[in-house]
């Protein structure tokens, strides 16, 4: 005889898909946070910024900020990390490996270039951190790390450059990429004040096409021999 309803046993509740709900909204909220906080910083830099504002337009509630983050300055380092993180990340989706010494050089200073035109917050972070010493990027062992596959991947460039007597044999691949990303970092970081010195809109379409065009020249004339 089958049981009767009274005496079947009961049903156990099913929590994993209300778990992972929870997990994709709390990935969501510190997302929406760390972008917010992107934004704030590079308006107001690290000592203008306000929590509230940022919690505010994440949507979140301010405690969470402290929950995922412990402190304004915890939130500030991921900030930086997760800007340099994604530079870091595209450059070495260029494979520079994969192309001819010129053209991989080519590629990226072109990258760098258009990077900094896309991003001025990657250009605002950068430009507060160094207001402050750089206090922030030396307490972060992630960012000093994430530095060495990138002029790894450049010095092997550079070296095969040289192997084929395409570049100079006396560049070391930091100063190098201090050189590719100096001529482009100022550029936009004094874009408004370069265009009213010079009276030309140096922010225009026409201008940028031009300045990449001589950064690019600039660069691999100095490489070669």
């Amino acid at each position: 005889m089958a049981p009767s309803p009274s005496t079947t046993a009961p049903r156990t509740k099913k929590a994993a898909p209300a778990e992972g709900a929870a997990r994709r909204d709390a990935a969501a909220t510190r997302e929406a946070l760390l972008a917010a906080a992107v934004a704030e910083f590079s308006r107001n830099g690290f000592a203008g910024a306000r929590v509230d504002e940022i919690a505010r337009t994440a949507g979140a509630n301010k405690q969470l900020v402290y929950h995922y983050f412990e402190s304004k300055q915890g939130l500030y380092l991921v900030a930086l990390e997760s800007v340099y993180a994604a530079i870091r990340e595209k450059e070495q989706a260029l494979s520079l490996g994969a192309l001819e010494p010129v053209e991989a050089m080519t590629q990226l200073i072109g990258f760098s270039f258009d990077y900094l035109a896309e991003h001025p917050e990657f250009i605002a972070l950068l430009t507060d951190e160094n207001r402050n010493q750089g206090q922030h990027i030396l307490g972060s062992e992630r960012l000093q790390k994430m530095h060495s596959p990138f002029i790894e991947m450049l010095e092997a460039t550079l070296d095969r450059g040289v192997q084929q007597g395409v570049f100079r044999n006396d560049f070391d691949a930091i100063n190098l990429y201090i050189s590719i990303a100096g001529i482009s970092y100022f550029f936009f970081s004094n874009n408004h004040t370069l265009s009213a010195i010079f009276g030309k809109p140096l922010g225009s379409r026409g201008a940028l096409v031009q300045r990449r065009r001589h950064v690019i020249a600039f660069a691999l004339n100095a490489l070669r021999p």
